[in-house]
């Protein structure tokens, strides 16, 4: 993931035991490198890895006790 135009504009924020909090517009790309479009200026992405929607969070961190 890379920020596009100004890297000042992206903010991250590591939720506690949740998601990646990303602020800003960025460049967000699937492992095949296609593109994702950005539809919020907020997205919420998956770090526990158990997320059926990926790269996004869809909350299963608290069903599974996700500890960072």
């Amino acid at each position: 993931m890379t920020a596009s135009g100004n890297t000042d504009d992206v903010e991250i924020t590591a939720c506690t035991n949740g998601p990646l909090l990303v602020r800003g517009e960025i460049d967000l790309r699937s492992a095949d490198g296609e593109p994702i479009e950005q539809v919020r200026n907020t997205v919420a992405l998956c770090r526990c890895g158990v997320s059926a929607i990926k790269p996004f969070c869809d909350g299963t961190h608290k069903l599974i006790n996700f500890k960072a």
